[in-house]
C-alpha cells in the first residue's frame, strides 16, 4: 500500500486558503471605515452641516454633502454633460452613480458615497497588505485604522483613487503589466497624483533595462485613460476641461506652503503671478533629485521607496494641501519605511493639522474669532506636517543609500512589490561607490 505524497505538480492552496490570513486585516479595515463614519455623526445625524460654523467646530466637514448642490446634482444634472465639474472623470462617474441611487436626497447621496469609499478603504488595506508581502502584512494596519485616516476618510473621494493605485501596483508586482496599466490609468482618471508612480516605474526601468514590461504598462494605461476620457471630451469638452483649467488657474490655497508664503508676504515666493512656474519648478527640482538617487544609489531602490518620494515631492510643492491628502501618502510612507518613530511623529502632525484647519476657518469670520485660531498656531501645524514628511523623505533616502538599514530588505529580500525589478541586475547605474555585483535573490 502506498501513501500519496506532495509533488511539484500538486495544486497550491486555493483562493480561500490564501485569503484567510487577510481576513483579520479586512475586518479591522471595516472597523476603521465605520469609525470614520461615526466621526461625522455631529454633521450626519446632528445637522451641523446646515449650521455653517458647526461643521468646523465639530470637526466633521466633508466636500461630499455641499457638492450635492454645488455641482447641481440635486437638479438631476449629469456631471460634465450638463455641468462642468472640478474633478477628473473617475470622481464624476462616482458622483453620477451615487446621484442615481440617492433619488434626490442629499443625505442618501452622502451615505452611498461613504459606502463606496468604505469599500475602497477595505480594498486598499488588503491590496497594501499584499504589496507588503507575508512578512510585513500587518503594516497595513496603519492604513486600516490610523487616526489620520479615520479623521479624513470621508472628506472627499480620495479613497477610490487609492484603491485603484494600489491595485495597479500590486498587478505590477504580480507581473500582470497590462492590468497594472489599466488600474493605474483609472487611478489617474480619478485623482491626478498616481501619475507620479509612472515616473518611479520609469526610473527603475532605466536602471534594470526591463523596457518591455514597462511599455506594456504604459500602453495599456494610455489606452485606458483615453477610453474613459475621450467620450466625455466629445460630449462636452468644456465640462471635461474644467478640472484641468481649475488646477491651472487656482491660486495658493489652504494647507500649502505657498499659501504661507503669500499670507506672510515672503518676497518673490509670495508673487501670485509666478506661482505656477515656481510650483512646477520646485517639483521638477525634487523629481530630478529623485532621478539622480535612482541611478546613483549603490543598490537599486525599491519601487515603493521611489513611489513615496515622488508622491511626497508632489504634495509638498502643490498649490493646495488639503487634509485628506494624507490618504494618498499613508500606504506608500509605510511601504517605503515601516518604522514606527518617524511615522508616529508624522501622523501626530497630520492630526494636529486636521484640527487646526477647521479652527482656522472658524476664525476667518470675525464674529466667531473667539472659537477659532489665528495665523500663528495654524501655520505652525502647516510646517509641522511639511517638516515631518521631509524627515520621512530623508530617512527613506538614507535607506536607499545604505540599503543594509532597510528593514524590508532583511533576510535576503530584494523588492517584495518590484515585480520584474525584484532581483534584476543593473543595466544602467552611476554608483557613488562600488555596488554589489550580484543582485540579491528574493526570499
Amino acid at each position: 500500500m502506498t501513501t500519496p505524497t506532495a509533488n511539484a505538480s500538486s495544486p497550491g492552496p486555493g483562493v480561500a486558503q490564501r485569503a484567510v490570513p487577510y481576513l483579520p486585516l479586512g475586518l479591522v479595515a471595516g472597523l476603521g471605515a465605520v469609525l470614520a463614519f461615526l466621526w461625522k455623526s455631529p454633521c450626519r445625524f446632528g445637522g451641523a452641516w446646515n449650521t455653517g460654523v458647526g461643521q468646523y467646530t465639530n470637526f466633521c466637514y466633508t466636500d461630499i454633502y455641499p457638492l450635492w448642490w454645488a455641482e447641481h446634482l440635486n437638479e438631476g444634472k449629469i456631471p460634465y454633460v450638463d455641468y462642468p465639474v472640478e474633478y477628473p472623470v473617475g470622481i464624476g462617474g462616482i458622483m453620477e452613480l451615487a446621484r442615481r441611487l440617492a433619488r434626490g436626497d442629499a443625505l442618501t447621496f452622502y451615505d452611498i458615497t461613504v459606502v463606496l469609499m468604505g469599500i475602497s478603504l477595505v480594498a486598499g488595506v488588503l491590496l497594501m497588505a499584499a504589496l507588503a508581502g507575508p512578512a510585513r502584512r500587518w503594516d497595513a494596519l496603519w492604513y486600516a485604522i490610523g487616526p489620520a485616516v479615520i479623521l479624513c476618510a470621508y472628506i472627499n473621494w480620495d479613497l477610490a483613487a487609492g484603491a485603484l493605485a494600489l491595485g495597479g501596483l500590486l498587478a505590477w508586482a504580480k507581473d500582470r503589466q497590462y492590468l497594472a496599466g489599466v488600474l493605474l490609468a483609472l487611478a489617474v482618471a480619478t485623482k491626478f497624483y498616481p501619475l507620479m508612480f509612472f515616473g518611479a516605474l520609469f526610473l527603475l526601468t532605466v536602471r534594470t533595462g526591463k523596457w518591455f514590461p514597462f511599455l506594456k504598462t504604459v500602453s495599456a494605461a494610455a489606452a485606458t485613460w483615453l477610453l474613459v476620457n475621450v467620450p466625455v471630451m466629445l460630449i462636452n469638452f468644456d465640462g471635461w476641461e474644467r478640472f484641468y483649467a481649475f488646477s491651472s488657474e487656482r491660486g495658493a490655497d489652504w494647507g500649502g506652503l505657498w499659501f504661507f508664503f503669500q499670507r506672510k508676504d515672503w518676497g518673490f515666493l509670495a508673487d501670485p503671478d509666478r506661482l505656477n512656474t515656481m510650483a512646477m519648478g520646485a517639483l521638477a527640482v525634487l523629481l530630478l533629485g529623485i532621478a539622480a538617487l535612482a541611478v546613483f544609489a549603490p543598490r537599486r531602490p525599491r519601487l515603493m521607496q521611489l513611489c513615496f518620494l515622488a508622491l511626497a515631492a508632489f504634495m509638498i510643492t502643490n498649490k493646495v494641501w488639503s487634509p485628506q491628502y494624507v490618504l494618498w501618502l499613508v500606504p506608500f510612507a509605510v511601504l517605503a519605511r515601516p518604522k514606527w518613530g518617524a511615522l508616529v511623529a508624522w501622523q501626530l502632525a497630520e492630526c494636529w493639522y486636521f484640527f487646526s484647519i477647521w479652527l482656522y476657518l472658524v476664525a476667518q469670520d470675525p464674529a466667531n474669532a473667539s472659537l477659532g485660531i489665528g495665523d500663528t498656531p495654524y501655520f505652525l501645524s502647516v510646517w509641522a506636517r511639511a517638516i515631518t514628511i521631509v524627515v520621512l523623505m530623508a530617512l527613506v533616502v538614507k535607506d536607499v543609500l545604505r540599503p543594509e538599514s532597510d528593514v524590508v530588505r532583511r533576510g535576503g529580500v530584494d523588492d517584495p512589490s518590484g515585480g520584474v525589478f525584484s532581483g534584476a541586475a543593473d543595466r544602467f547605474a552611476l554608483p557613488l561607490r562600488r555596488r554589489e555585483t550580484t543582485p540579491p535573490v528574493s526570499a
